[in-house]
């Protein structure tokens, strides 16, 4: 146990080195369950003498009712801070602890080992410049072992130990030490990961941790501090560009503006000239704002408000970066995606994206396929589950400020939102740009669709007709489209069934093809009303997320959605198709309101009572609508 004296030293070296100003060393334990990772950093943290006497005695008392090492202390419980995890045993969250030596700051996160928390390993290896894969020398490399560390390649974790724990357990054995990292060694290069370093040790009893082991003399290499200690990570911010993504305006008063946010790279001065992104726009840094007063430079991790020579435009979520080399901006690029969320990812759905400061709406267009983490494998894939790595196509609504996550951390990974839950639903790391989004520009059309509703006596809409199968809106939309003809109004229907034989023939009725099916059909709805007419959509369309994504692609106004509530059991009893009948025996798979789920609209703009009314009395609920809301008036105007 470490003397008074020695904890006194340490804290001293403690404070000295991080008084030096050099960035932590971001390391990450990681691996299958109960290979020992708490008890690494349990141990760790003991040996370097960055736990007080109190912290240490309610350790020890802890240890008697939640330990696992008999009348010994379990290290583990100072990392397992949650209670679930300190009555099963496990690590269910990612928990990050501070230390330093008198050579090095570390920052490190102990990760989970079940496969049902791979997102939240995920989420500690995304910051990390070294990953520490334990293994069990009993047990060898397993199915996690190799998740982990293929995860921990995608997100461009440069360092690999190979730390072969409980050696105390298999008698210091050379033999079956060199047996694991003979099989790791294989493993990393079939998967690409260049860099490994293999350390026997024992975290419970600290061999090869801190200090050397006697018991296993035969091996030479560093320990697993002194490894750490010496690793050249490399700085991130060495060589690049300045890059700071704006947080906020600052405007205390009429005479001063300036843009806050916390350089993610390179160097500022005073004088230098600067690019706004994505706007382009140029101007030169006037003053640079500290919270120790003006400074004449800046350098990466300073958080800084930064004035400029002349009046520019820029909102949060742009990016000041060195006029010289900008980076790139596009609006649809490839990415490693991490997803992470119980809820399937389905290709054309709209997912918030934030990257930085910068917040839009995205989609994954494409999967390009989904990676097999035991091997690195391509895998075809129409969706993704939780827990998988996929290379995926995205789209983002307004171009953003992107780089690749190998050059650049902070412009090259991005998180997924549910927009309905708010949910982190997924986590990516970009490749690179699409060349096909540098291609497309929009072209300037003179027209306007209000010129073209215009020349037709009427306003543009889209009426968006949604229910179950059965329910009636096909009959009632057909109904107010005769109605609307009658008064003089252009109009187009666009019917599900009707489409399906041209347009989207080459869907089927899964979630994804469903999703794809309602892209499609706003897309050319959009493009109706925009010609001038008043366009009329039946669809089941069953999720309320494209829907929402429909309504999206119009100005406001343009926009009205008629939900069709009528009962399961009175759709079932008409069954014009034979439809539901079929599902019932089980011969139709995804059918909705059976097999698949059908979300009703929380709050339509319009809703009718399928099923107590002719279709004609419901057509004429929705012109009394239009008449209430003066949007027939606005038409005939």
């Amino acid at each position: 146990m470490n003397t008074s004296s020695s904890k006194a030293s340490s804290a001293a070296s403690k404070d000295a080195a991080l008084a030096e100003g050099e960035p932590a060393l971001r390391f990450l334990t990681c691996g299958s369950v109960d290979d020992g990772k708490s008890t690494l950093i349990g141990r760790l943290l003991y040996e370097t003498g960055q736990i007080s006497n109190d912290s240490l005695q309610a350790l020890e008392t802890e240890s008697k009712v939640y330990g696992t090492n008999g009348d010994s202390i379990d290290f583990a419980l100072l990392v397992d801070g949650l209670q679930a995890e300190r009555e099963q045993g496990i690590t269910i969250d990612v928990a990050y602890r501070y230390f330093a030596t008198g050579r090095r700051k570390f920052i490190v996160a102990d990760t989970p080992g079940h496969e049902q928390y791979t997102r939240n390993m995920a989420t500690g290896a995304s910051r990390s410049d070294v990953a520490v894969v334990l293994v069990d020398a009993r047990k060898g490399i397993l199915r996690q072992t190799r998740r982990h560390s293929c995860i921990a390649r995608l997100l461009g974790v440069g360092h690999v130990v190979l730390a072969v724990n409980k050696m105390d357990l298999v008698d210091y054995s050379e033999e079956r030490f060199r047996e694991v990292e003979a099989s790791y060694h294989q493993f990393a290069q079939e998967v690409g990961i260049l860099e490994v370093s293999a350390i026997p040790l024992s975290a419970l009893k600290g061999d090869n941790l801190c200090v050397h082991s006697k018991s296993m003399r035969w091996f030479r290499g560093p320990t697993l501090l002194e490894y750490l200690e010496t690793v050249d990570a490399g700085c991130p911010y060495v060589g690049d560009f300045l890059r700071m993504p704006v947080q906020l305006v600052c405007r205390p008063n009429q005479h001063f503006r300036g843009y806050a946010g916390t350089l993610s790279s390179g160097i500022v001065k005073v004088g230098d000239k600067i690019a706004v992104m994505p706007s382009g726009r140029t101007s030169m840094i006037d003053r640079i704002v500290t919270y120790n007063g003006d400074q004449q430079q800046a350098v990466a991790g300073d958080a800084v408000v930064l004035t400029l020579t002349d009046e520019v435009d820029i909102s949060r979520g742009d990016v000041i970066c060195a006029d010289e080399q900008r980076p790139e901006i596009s609006d649809q690029f490839q990415a490693n995606v991490v997803w992470m969320s119980t809820k399937p990812m389905l290709p054309g759905r709209p997912y918030i994206i934030q990257q930085g400061t910068q917040r839009t709406n995205a989609q994954i267009s494409t999967i390009k396929h989904r990676i097999g983490m035991d091997t690195l494998q391509e895998m075809s894939a129409r969706k993704l589950q939780l827990n998988d790595v996929a290379v995926a196509n995205l789209s983002t609504s307004k171009p953003l400020v992107i780089a690749p996550y190998a050059k650049e951390t902070r412009l090259g990974s991005f998180i997924l939102i549910d927009r309905h839950s708010n949910e982190t639903v997924g986590a990516g790391m970009i490749n690179y740009g699409l060349h096909r989004a540098q291609n497309i520009h929009w072209q300037s059309i003179n027209v306007t669709k209000e010129q073209r509703a215009h020349s037709k006596g009427q306003k543009a809409c889209c009426l968006w007709f949604t229910g179950l199968s059965g329910s009636g809106k096909s009959t009632v939309a057909n109904a107010l489209e005769i109605k609307l003809q009658k008064r003089g109004f252009h109009t187009y229907i666009l019917d599900g069934d009707n489409v399906r034989h041209g347009l989207n023939r080459d869907l089927g009725f899964t979630d994804s093809d469903r999703v794809e099916n309602i892209r499609r059909v706003s897309e050319v709805s959009r493009l109706m009303v925009d010609a001038g007419l008043v366009t009329i959509v039946s669809f089941i369309s069953p999720f309320r997320a494209e829907r929402r994504m429909a309504r999206e692609r119009f100005d406001d106004g343009e926009f009205l959605e008629i939900f069709v509530d009528t009962p399961l059991g009175i759709c079932e009893e008409r069954d014009p198709k034979g439809l539901y009948v079929k599902a019932r025996r089980g011969e139709i798979n995804n059918f909705t309101g059976i097999s698949s789920p059908y979300e009703a609209p929380e709050r339509p703009d319009i809703r009718l009572n399928g099923g107590t009314l002719q279709p004609d009395e419901l057509a004429d609920q929705i012109i009394a609508e239009f008449v209430r809301r003066r949007f027939i008036e606005d038409i005939q105007s």
